[in-house]
C-alpha cells in the first residue's frame, strides 16, 4: 500500500484582527490543522497583517488581544508563514513590528506559493 504525500494547505488571512471573528477563528483552525500530518502554510495580506503587530492594546474596544498566540504556529508545525510586503508597507509596518518570524514576500511570490497548494482556505 502506497503512502500518500501530505497535502499542501494554505490559510489565506485577509481580515483585520478585530471587528469580526474571521482572524481569531482563522487562527484556531490553523492550530487544529497543525495537529494533522499535512504541510500547512499561513499567509497574511491586506488588513490581516495587523493581526501580527506587536503591542496591541484592545482594552478600549473590549475584545481579547490574541496576537501573541500566533507565536505558537511554528510549534504546531506551521513552518511556512508568509506576509505580503506590499500590505505591510501600506500599513506602515516592518518585519520588526511583528510578533513572530515570517517570510516577507512580494505579492507575485505569494501568488506563486498559493498556486503550489492543494487547498487554499480563506479567512
Amino acid at each position: 500500500m502506497e503512502e500518500q504525500a501530505p497535502r499542501k494547505i494554505m490559510f489565506v488571512n485577509r481580515k483585520a484582527p478585530h471587528g469580526s471573528i474571521y482572524a481569531y477563528e482563522g487562527l484556531e483552525v490553523i492550530l487544529i490543522f497543525g495537529a494533522y500530518d499535512q504541510e500547512i502554510s499561513a499567509a497574511f495580506l491586506d488588513d490581516a497583517v495587523l493581526s501580527l503587530k506587536k503591542g496591541q492594546d484592545t482594552s478600549e474596544i473590549g475584545t481579547k488581544e490574541f496576537s501573541a498566540t500566533f507565536r505558537v504556529l511554528e510549534a504546531y508545525g506551521v513552518e511556512n508563514r508568509y506576509v505580503e510586503r506590499e500590505s505591510l508597507e501600506q500599513r506602515g509596518l516592518t518585519e520588526e513590528d511583528l510578533v513572530m518570524d515570517v517570510d516577507v514576500v512580494d505579492g507575485a511570490t505569494l501568488r506563486k506559493y498559493m498556486g503550489e497548494q492543494d487547498v487554499l482556505l480563506p479567512f
